[in-house]
């Protein structure tokens, strides 16, 4: 695993904090195209997230070894709804980072997981598979009002803060196969 998760783990809601501050640098004039374009890279390259289809988030959860649910970073930090805040699903890389006390994880059983992405989507909340560096760590359950992936995409036009992969559970599946992922 890269260095750069364990590091995004322990500064989460600070990076958190730094992505929506810096955000709005793209509405200014002869400087927006620049850091647009240097936060699209950064998401393609560094940390982004991937939009799950119906069924694609169960998948993942059934070909995990390991499986946690915790508190939304995103919701946790910027508090704009009422939505569950527990909707956070650790899997991959993830348990190097988030198994600890630190974090509040709590491993739980495939079951157990997979109904609380059913309860987040009747809930409205939108699931996106995370990942730092390619390594895939986390499915957010998150709401519109506070993923800061989406608000960045929608609100910035960061366009690859979330993108669409038809092969993400491939993908994942493939880390696991290839002993890359705990």
């Amino acid at each position: 695993m890269h260095h750069s998760l364990p590091f995004y783990g322990r500064h989460q809601s600070s990076f958190l904090r730094i992505y929506m501050m810096l955000a709005p640098l793209v509405r200014v004039p002869l400087l927006g195209n620049a850091v647009r374009a240097v936060a699209n890279s950064y998401a393609r390259r560094q940390h982004g997230g991937f939009a799950l289809k119906s069924g694609e988030a169960e998948q993942i959860i059934d070909a995990a070894g390991w499986v946690a649910i915790g508190e939304c970073a995103c919701r946790k930090v910027f508090h704009n709804c009422d939505s569950p805040l527990e909707a956070e699903i650790v899997v991959g890389f993830g348990k190097d980072v988030y198994a600890d006390a630190e974090h509040k994880f709590r491993e739980v059983g495939k079951d157990e997981a997979k109904t609380l992405v059913k309860r987040c989507k009747e809930a409205g909340l939108m699931s996106i598979m995370m990942q730092c560096k390619g390594h895939y760590y986390a499915i957010c359950n998150c709401c519109r009002c506070c993923c800061v992936p989406y608000r960045l995409k929608s609100r910035y036009g960061i366009n690859h803060s979330i993108v669409r992969d038809d092969h993400i559970v491939q993908n994942f599946v493939c880390q696991l196969n290839n002993h890359i992922d705990p």
